[in-house]
Order: structure tokens, then C-alpha cells, then sequence
């Protein structure tokens, strides 16, 4: 993307789980950076991983290294573009075996692509997946990797959103249990998330009055109180209160969810704003599973992630689709790009 000097900056890519999918389909995005009219990243890791996987797979791709990342934008048309972060991989990753101790060079290559986003040489960030268990035993204490990415930010709220073609969801609660889920809801968290994906929305996707769909938590939001009171005591209010704090924003609800995503209903809203991860996320990833994107909402930089884990299973195997990868770049320069035009 362009900057007011004409400069062109690169986005950043993280290593991620070096023994999952994360090296393969950084390659095979690479690969396709023609045909699916890339904007220029490179890599903050390990050269060798690079090189060595693409060896493994017979997938022809050259590495080179850089020393900052404005070198990117003219490598990358002919190289893959690799910065080496201050801590490298203290061991030789094994395809689907985890390490503890490369979780040093894996957490070094995030906090050094998130130092660049902030001191302005890059233009954002797209994370490679991580796995959680490798990272705590190793002393991790953060929840995960956006919670770490706030932090390092400067302790931001964030807010997850999932994306593919023709939608966009936010779960207003993720990662519990459906009993803690419904517990944990309340006006203000409704609200708080609500208002993020308001702004966010015309921020960062350039909408000037967004459209925002509410979900009911209930089978019928809640038939008028007989099957549930949460959208009467919580949901209705939480709405009346974001249209306020959002009044550039359409915001309607709460609508039951089982009517919410078909094809003639997804043309009525640009996001919709659900009550816990699966409530979200099976309609996305139904509709499109190879191409789902996570950004975090709220930041400072600009963050977008694939939407799968490190699928350690099939790493190795040269059967990882890099889909999600290549619009997780897209999306996270489209955003730089009109976070720029706004400023």
C-alpha cells in the first residue's frame, strides 16, 4: 500500500507453529501472488525453515533474506522475503511434532512483525496459526493470540471478526462453554462489542452507515419472553444503547438466528453481531471454509489471520490449501489501504 512519501509498505507475516501448515501455505501464497494480485509481505522467522520445507515439498520457491522490511517490496516479485527475528528456532522443526523449545522463536517473530506495524515500516500484520499448548508450556500467560497481539499493541480491546465472501460475523462471546456463554452475556459486553464493529466497519472497510444484524440467543428470539428472557432483559436494551453510542450506524435486532444467514437475508446487513462463537461460525464456515478470514477488530494495526489452526495432521503432507492465507492478506491490505485514505 502507498504512504504520503510514495512509499510502499510491505505487510508482515509471522512464522507461526513451524511444525504445522503455517511454512507451506506461506509458500504457496507466494507462489500465487500473481494470479491473486498480492500486495508485497514478507516473512518475519527463520530462513531455513523456508527454504527447507520448500526442499520437502518440491515446491519451487527461492528465499531470500532482508534486513528491513522496505527491502521486501523489490524481493518479493522474485523471492519470497524472509527478515530474520532476533530469536531463530532452536530446534529443527519435525512436520505435526510439536516443540516447547521453539516457542521463543515463534512468539520473537510476532512481537518483532508487530514493532514494525507500529513504527510505521509495515503496513500490518498477518499472523500464521500458533498452537496454544506449545506456547503456554513454554510460559505463555496470555489466553491467546490476540489477547497477546493487544497487549503488545498497547492493551487495545479487541474484538474477533470472521469473514468470507458475502459475510462477516462477531461472536460476542468465544471461547466458553454454551452454559458459560449464555452466563457471561451482559449489556455492557454486548454494547462494548457492538460499538467496535460500528466504527470498525466504517474505519476499516469504508462503510459509510454500516448495517449491523443483531442474533437472538433464543429459538424464536425468545417468543416474547416464553422461551427465554435474555432478549427482552439484555439483548433488546444492549441495542438500544449501541444505537446511541453508534448513531452512524444501522443497528436492528434481535432477530432469531435461524432466518439470519440465507442468501436474501445476508443482503440486508454487512455483519452480523452473534451471542457465541458457534452461533457464528458454522454459518461462516458452511458458506465458505477455505476462505474464512479472522481480523481483529479495535487495534491499533492492522491484524488478520486464516481461519484454521496449525492442522497438524497434514503438515508435511504438501496438501495444505493456502485459501484462507491469500485472503487473510488481501483483507489486511484493504484495510491498511483505507485506514490510509481516512487519515
Amino acid at each position: 500500500m502507498m504512504r504520503d512519501n510514495d512509499l510502499v509498505l510491505p505487510l508482515a507475516l509471522t512464522m507461526g507453529e513451524p511444525s504445522g501448515i503455517g511454512p507451506e501455505i506461506t509458500l504457496k501464497a507466494w507462489i500465487e501472488r500473481g494470479s491473486r494480485s498480492l500486495p508485497p509481505f514478507f516473512v518475519v522467522g527463520d530462513a531455513s525453515l523456508y527454504r527447507e520445507t520448500a526442499l520437502c515439498l518440491g515446491i519451487d520457491v527461492p528465499v531470500r533474506e532482508i534486513d528491513v522490511p522496505k527491502e521486501a517490496v523489490t524481493v518479493f516479485p522474485d523471492a519470497l522475503p524472509v527478515l530474520p527475528s532476533p530469536i531463530l528456532l532452536a530446534e529443527k522443526p519435525v512436520s505435526g511434532l510439536l516443540s516447547a523449545a521453539n516457542a521463543a522463536a515463534v512468539l520473537s517473530s510476532i512481537d518483532l512483525a508487530c514493532d514494525f506495524v507500529l513504527q510505521d515500516k509495515a503496513a500490518g500484520i498477518v499472523t500464521n496459526p500458533i498452537h496454544k499448548r506449545a506456547l503456554y508450556e513454554a510460559g505463555l500467560t496470555m489466553p491467546g493470540h490476540t489477547e497477546y497481539l493487544a497487549e503488545c499493541s498497547g492493551g487495545a480491546t479487541p474484538v474477533m471478526m470472521l469473514s468470507c465472501p458475502g459475510l462477516r460475523v462477531v461472536p460476542v462471546t468465544v471461547h466458553l462453554s454454551l452454559r458459560a456463554a449464555v452466563a457471561a452475556l451482559s449489556v455492557q459486553k454486548i454494547v462494548g462489542q457492538g460499538v467496535i464493529l460500528a466504527r470498525s466497519l466504517a474505519r476499516d472497510f469504508g462503510i459509510a452507515r454500516p448495517r449491523i444484524a443483531v442474533a437472538a440467543l433464543n429459538p424464536h428470539a425468545g417468543e416474547e419472553g416464553h422461551l427465554g428472557r435474555e432478549e427482552i432483559e439484555i439483548i433488546a436494551p444492549a441495542i438500544k444503547a449501541m444505537q446511541a453510542q453508534a448513531p452512524n450506524a444501522e443497528i436492528r435486532g434481535p432477530a432469531p438466528a435461524d432466518t439470519l444467514f440465507h442468501a436474501a437475508a445476508r443482503k440486508h446487513y454487512d455483519a452480523v453481531l452473534c451471542m457465541y462463537h458457534d452461533q457464528a461460525l458454522i454459518p461462516l464456515k458452511t458458506i465458505d471454509f477455505e476462505h474464512g478470514v479472522n481480523t481483529t477488530l479495535g487495534l491499533p494495526i492492522v491484524r488478520t489471520s486464516p481461519d484454521h489452526g496449525t492442522a497438524l495432521d497434514i503438515a508435511g503432507s504438501g496438501r495444505a490449501h493456502p485459501g484462507s492465507l491469500i485472503e487473510a492478506i488481501r483483507m489486511a491490505d484493504g484495510i491498511a489501504r483505507c485506514r490510509a485514505a481516512a487519515t
